[in-house]
């Protein structure tokens, strides 16, 4: 089990089962030229992977796909390596699945992240879902390595009721994750462990939805543990 998961399982007392591993792609990352290929990363989804802080304002350099580049190129210093953004301010699921082949099948990523859940609550669990798993299964199907994420918070909901939108839509990407068997980066589930050990939510927010710095760190370092050598 991954280390950061392993800490978050024990905090939250939760369980998890292992997916199909990046093992390949970590792989193809080690290797040197003239044998290395370029590698892409899409980063799919909404206001928060498109690097929103304070509406209208986008800092792309402190945002996780920035940090996930960052930090995978400090990591495999012998790989031509781009994270690619796709995602688009305000958008939902299904705006996303409808450009998925143009966007992201087109550019042939090697892994697709995908981080809609923040403005899926508008359109229901059920519609919700149907996108996803589109996306998921079509990437699948192309070969491409697929990270789910759960929302980053919403200073408006209540994440201490499970009834919440955000926490449902939160534990259908956690059954989508196991379902399809790919990976999973829960960003709610780090934000809640962090608040449990001390740290103030808004201390990790820019906004009442978005991110600040500190807060796209806890996702990028998730996603970071996903690429162990």
């Amino acid at each position: 089990m991954r280390p950061l998961l392993t800490l978050l399982c024990l905090t939250l007392g939760l369980t998890a089962a292992e997916p199909a591993p990046l093992g390949p792609i970590v792989q193809a990352l080690e290797v040197k030229w003239p044998k290395n290929r370029t590698m892409h990363i899409v980063c799919h989804g909404h206001s928060v992977p498109a690097g929103y802080f304070v509406t209208p304002i986008i800092q792309s350099n402190e945002a996780y796909p920035a940090g996930l580049q960052a930090g995978l190129r400090v990591r495999f210093p012998n790989a031509v390596l781009n994270v690619i953004v796709t995602a688009i301010g305000g958008e939902a699921s299904d705006r996303g699945a409808a450009r998925f082949e143009r966007d992201v099948l087109a550019i042939r990523p090697a892994v697709v992240t995908i981080d809609y859940s923040l403005n899926d609550r508008g359109m229901g669990l059920e519609k919700a879902k149907a996108n996803w798993s589109a996306m998921i299964v079509a990437a699948k199907a192309a070969g491409i390595k697929v990270i789910l994420l759960t929302p980053t918070p919403d200073q408006s909901a209540k994440l201490d009721n499970p009834q919440d939108p955000l926490n449902l839509h939160a534990e259908q990407v956690r059954a989508l994750a196991k379902e399809h068997d790919v990976q999973l980066v829960d960003s709610l589930a780090l934000f809640k462990a962090k608040v449990a050990a001390g740290t103030p939510l808004k201390d990790l927010m820019s906004q009442v939805n978005h991110p600040n710095a500190a807060g796209h760190a806890l996702v990028t370092a998730a996603l970071l543990d996903l690429f162990q050598k």
